[in-house]
């Protein structure tokens, strides 16, 4: 615990010096400037482990400041064509989307459904299909963001598994990893949400390696700081609040609500299990929505009250859209499409946009 206060008291100084430098402007950064520069002699005069803390404090809201300031004066955090290398990914990307066109699938939507869900490209999603989705509290299943990054992550994990445990295999694996979701994110555009998961897969891997604590609050907070150094910019982008958000969420509230359900998983019965799953995904849902919910009601001015259902129903179908669908391009690309896998890819996208039709009906 000790860990986690010491990176929080040093990463959400500066993320508060960010947002306020990027919602208030430079005017008011010279004077809070000023200020804590004032602090800061203070805290030297004083020279006490109280004062150190308040020195670093100051410090990184500081530099948050400046961060936000420079960024928006300079613009440093577009990237704006990106050599050759770039070109190479972006170009990719569009290959990916062009190859998934091409699968045989009886029904179109399910191409744009697909094509949504592995490339984030939404534009040919028919808008009563996205009327659903949005009405029933599912956009996000639609928007490219960690939670498919964190299905791709999960294929390619499994898949390394064939590596090995030795130390050198190790690093193989975490390098084939890192590579192949990096690759991932800059084809899709390198979204905040999208990004955010990459640099919690580059701190995890490391952690792993390393052999070091790996929670998900000292995670978070060191991927907060890491995020907002590159780009302070994305802390007005609503992917990356919403992003941020639901993992404070999963990371402080879920365990609470997790604690509601009584016993030790490991002594559950079958139906217990089952009942227990479906609590904890209830649990994470809720304790999402709390974090997300006021965010999404400023941007949006809408709040879905069927969130439960629609995350119970769409999330369980989205992890297994996902991998279906890049098997199923890997076998078309192959030559060697199989009936089996277009028929079962098209029967799961249906039964998704058929339940969250239905609860967008509610």
């Amino acid at each position: 615990m000790k860990e986690v206060r010491d990176i929080a008291g040093i990463a959400l100084p500066f993320v508060i010096g960010t947002a306020v430098s990027a919602y208030a402007g430079g005017g008011f950064l010279y004077s809070t400037a000023i200020l804590i520069t004032i602090l800061i002699l203070y805290s030297i005069h004083r020279h006490s482990l109280a004062m150190t803390w308040s020195m670093i404090i100051c410090c990184m809201f500081m530099c948050g400041l400046l961060a936000a300031y420079t960024d928006s004066q300079m613009s440093y955090s577009r990237i704006d064509g990106g050599g050759l290398l770039m070109t190479k990914i972006l170009t990719f990307g569009e290959s990916m989307k062009n190859a998934i066109d091409a699968i045989p699938f009886d029904n179109d939507r399910t191409r744009f459904i697909a094509k949504a869900l592995i490339t984030g490209e939404r534009s040919d999603i028919p808008d009563e299909v996205a009327k659903a989705f949005r009405e029933s509290g599912g956009s996000h299943i639609l928007a490219l963001s960690g939670l498919h990054l964190g299905i791709i992550y999960a294929i390619v994990r499994f898949i390394t598994r064939v590596y090995g445990n030795t130390r050198n295999s190790k690093i193989l694996r975490s390098f084939t990893i890192i590579s192949i979701c990096g690759f991932y994110t800059l084809a899709t555009g390198a979204g905040a949400s999208v990004t955010r998961a990459f640099i919690f897969i580059i701190i995890g891997e490391w952690a792993r390696l390393s052999g070091r604590p790996s929670g998900l609050k000292r995670i978070m907070m060191a991927a907060l700081l890491i995020h907002l150094s590159l780009s302070p910019s994305s802390i007005r982008n609503v992917g990356f609040q919403l992003s941020y958000a639901a993992v404070a969420g999963i990371a402080y509230i879920f365990p609470w609500l997790q604690g509601f359900w009584p016993g030790n998983r490991h002594d559950d019965a079958v139906l217990t299990k089952c009942a227990r799953w479906i609590w904890n995904s209830a649990a994470m849902s809720i304790a999402c929505q709390i974090t997300t919910g006021p965010i999404a009601y400023i941007y949006f001015g809408t709040f879905p009250s069927q969130f439960i259902l629609t995350n119970l129903i769409a999330l369980p179908l989205t992890g297994l859209i996902i991998p279906m669908t890049l098997l199923t391009l890997a076998a078309n690309q192959s030559g060697i499409c199989i009936r089996m896998l277009t028929y079962c890819t098209e029967w799961l996208v249906t039964a998704l946009c058929e339940s969250l039709s239905l609860l967008s009906t509610m």
